[in-house]
């Protein structure tokens, strides 16, 4: 196009030809060439399904010849034996009810025996009084449609392999750190004369290891050692330093049975093994003795603390109490840490509690913001006071699985117990 007062642009003069041509191309391209020649198949059949008119586009899928088509076929032959039913007993009689149908998947036979999915859509045409007078139907091409769903089967079957996969990898995973965890506590407790024992480990996660361990085992002919305790931690590490505070605190009891002295050693042994390391580790724990007395019946306790919560003892006469045991470090922080030593007696129906702090710190409330607490489990510990270890350890059960999503740190349980004497027994003395 020019403009006034400008020269002509020779690109102008380029894209009118460009559009006349194009024009052109328009004006040749004629109706009956567009409907023969249309990306999708085009049919007309008569009320009864004879074919009456199809466009060489659908020829050409079916690889067949107009002659034989038209007037001598019904749409239903073009099907497969599965398409022709399902034309017979549902797109007909929908197509009847509603006028028009859109977009159902049937397959068509193609004369070299293959079978081609396709989209087909129909419409019925009435005449001026109403009356039905033919069927026009669109076919489209659905093969790179099938490509996709099977595409997208085989990708959804993949996924749902990979999640049984990753859920028997963790299965096994689980049954292993299971396994692992359980090596790192006592298979059973020893027994120990005059005294009941029970014991109870809950995992909060069975994706991993925990930190948290107990045990019982002779010193000498007289005296029995236990503690319980708390690793920083979870994982690989946390049970690498379980084990080593285990066996330190075994191997340190049979030197010295001293709760203070046996703490004292275990702290050396972590600070030397972790402090120059760059990944300190340290643990809370409570080391003690018991010492029965056959005579008397009583059991002498003998116990020292590491940065602990202090144990609970609880009495046959219903009360409970905490254990000081002021002054006592994490084990392992410090080259040289200070322990303070405690002792109480145990009397027949005398009990000692000792627990980790996932009991303690257990979210409650419906909001799960409030810390079950000290005090709450003081006051549980005198409520089941009397009680043999099993029974009050079955308690302690009973009120974990109770914080359901609320406990969601391991907790270690271990009762020491002097059992009440049978009443048969003490009459017949």
């Amino acid at each position: 196009m020019c403009r006034t007062g400008q020269q002509p642009d020779p690109h102008d003069a380029d894209d009118e030809k460009i559009s006349n041509a194009a024009f052109a191309a328009l004006l040749e391209d004629s109706a009956e060439e567009l409907y023969e020649s249309a990306p999708c198949g085009y049919l007309s059949t008569l009320m009864d399904g004879t074919i009456a008119k199809v466009n060489t586009t659908l020829l050409t899928w079916l690889g067949m010849e107009r002659e034989a088509v038209v007037g001598r076929m019904r749409f239903t032959d073009l099907l497969t034996v599965g398409g022709k039913l399902y034309l017979e007993t549902h797109f007909a009689p929908l197509l009847r009810m509603q006028g028009e149908i859109s977009a159902i998947a049937l397959e068509i036979k193609q004369t070299d025996g293959g079978r081609m999915p396709v989209l087909v859509s129909s419409a019925i045409k009435h005449g001026s009084t109403g009356e039905p007078m033919l069927i026009r139907t669109t076919v489209f091409d659905a093969r790179d449609r099938r490509a996709y769903e099977e595409e997208l089967l085989r990708g959804r079957k993949a996924a749902e392999e990979a999640r049984k996969q990753a859920e028997a990898d963790r299965a096994r995973l689980q049954d292993a750190l299971a396994v692992l965890q359980q090596s790192l506590l006592p298979d059973t407790l020893p027994k120990v004369p005059g005294v009941e024992t029970a014991a109870y480990y809950h995992t909060a996660h069975p994706d991993r290891l925990g930190g948290d361990f107990y045990d019982v085992f002779p010193i000498d002919g007289k005296r029995f050692g236990f503690f319980l305790g708390d690793v920083c931690g979870k994982g690989p590490q946390a049970a690498a330093l379980t084990s080593l505070t285990r066996y330190t605190l075994r191997a340190a009891a049979l030197h010295d049975p001293d709760p203070v002295s046996a703490l004292t050693t275990l702290n050396t042994v972590l600070h030397e093994r972790y402090a120059g390391s760059g990944d300190p580790r340290y643990c809370t724990v409570v080391f003690g003795t018991l010492e029965p007395d056959p005579d008397s019946g009583q059991v002498a306790v003998h116990l020292a603390a590491g940065g602990h919560p202090p144990v609970i003892t609880v009495r046959a006469d219903g009360t409970a109490g905490y254990l000081p045991t002021p002054g006592g470090l994490l084990v392992g922080v410090l080259p040289f840490a200070r322990f303070t030593a405690a002792t109480t007696v145990l009397a027949p129906g005398d009990m000692l509690l000792l627990y980790t702090d996932g009991i303690t710190e257990a979210r409650t409330g419906e909001d799960r913001t409030s810390l079950y607490g000290d005090e709450a489990l003081l006051a549980f510990a005198a409520d089941h006071a009397g009680k043999p270890p099993p029974a009050a350890i079955q308690a302690l059960t009973g009120l974990l699985n109770s914080f359901g999503d609320g406990l969601d740190d391991d907790t270690a349980l271990l009762a020491l117990g002097v059992p009440t004497p049978d009443p048969l027994t003490r009459s017949s003395q």
